[in-house]
């Protein structure tokens, strides 16, 4: 390829070669949002063949392989020094482990359009918590607005004027404490692993990769080796882990990198969305309409424990 000058623009007397333009940012957040709302009717099948844990493990172990491939290609290493590794162990069981165990036992007795509606509650959580552990987020009037529109569509969701009738309240404490766990882990990073010079594909293939082993070390404790392998699960739980753990965190720190992550964070209003509507298309579940409106309302009270001060 030849070389053009420009005597109109002396800064740049010569062109760079061709590169190849990434997808547009609002593209990959589409994408993203399909991918994170699927995950919850992927769970609900994989759970169908096999126990949570298991489903749990697998999605971290294709998870963990499409991350390690992301590092092999761009030739990251992992992060080093023991109380790094420490403090991303405890990452991985906060935003890994526990909330993906928690959201698989869950699902075998609430159906998926409720388990993806408590994760939209994650912001909620996030918003009470910072009160206490982030001192420097101080609380504002329309925050805290949002946390207690955002606990009315919660009871909403709930039907607390049935007297949550025909709801399954150990599946749905398990759901809402799954969403309680990311912001908890979120803090917990926040605190001990901000600044540590590495990147974020090192960071987050070492916490996957921890993730991996804990569930590797617990799956045989409480589950036994499947008799048979069941193909439709076992393709679920590949795609929820390639997909929706593995490809999904590359897009996500993707557009973070891009536009920055308070428009990142908007795929959270989403995800209950696509996965009220998969649930309810493709499994088949039902629907009351105190789902739908409790779902409003959970999203504009976390819209608004979102909203910043303007200095």
């Amino acid at each position: 390829m030849s070389t053009v000058t420009s005597r109109h623009t002396p800064a740049a007397t010569t062109t760079t070669p061709h590169r190849r333009t990434p997808l547009d940012w609002r593209i990959r957040f589409g994408a993203l949002s399909l991918i994170w709302g699927f995950s919850f009717l992927l769970i609900k099948v994989g759970t169908e063949g096999y126990a949570p844990f298991q489903v749990t493990f697998g999605r971290l172990l294709f998870g963990t392989a499409v991350l390690a491939a992301a590092m092999a290609v761009k030739r990251e290493r992992l992060p080093r020094g023991a109380r790094t590794w420490g403090h991303l162990a405890v990452a991985a069981f906060l935003l890994n482990a526990l909330p993906f165990s928690l959201f698989a036992y869950s699902e075998l007795t609430i159906p998926s359009t409720l388990a993806g509606i408590c994760n939209a509650t994650s912001p909620l959580w996030g918003m009470a918590l910072s009160l206490v552990a982030l001192f420097e987020d101080r609380p504002t009037r329309l925050r805290v607005a949002g946390l207690g529109i955002g606990f009315i569509g919660v009871l909403t969701v709930l039907g607390v004027w049935q007297g949550f009738h025909g709801l399954d309240a150990t599946g749905t404490a398990m759901a809402l404490l799954a969403s309680l766990s990311y912001p908890i882990g979120w803090i917990y990073v926040r605190r001990t692993l901000a600044g540590t010079g590495h990147s974020h594909l090192s960071m987050t293939g070492a916490q996957l990769l921890l993730a991996t082993a804990q569930l590797a070390f617990v799956t045989p404790l409480f589950t036994t080796l499947p008799s048979h392998f069941p193909i439709t699960p076992l393709l679920a739980i590949a795609a929820l882990g390639a997909l929706g753990t593995g490809v999904a965190m590359l897009i996500q720190y993707g557009i973070v990198a891009e536009v920055g992550p308070t428009t990142a964070q908007m795929v959270t209003y989403f995800i209950p969305v696509i996965a009220t509507a998969a649930g309810v298309a493709i499994l088949g579940e039902s629907l009351t309409w105190s789902t739908p409106v409790g779902a409003v309302i959970v999203l504009a009270g976390a819209a608004l424990t979102q909203a910043k001060t303007r200095r």
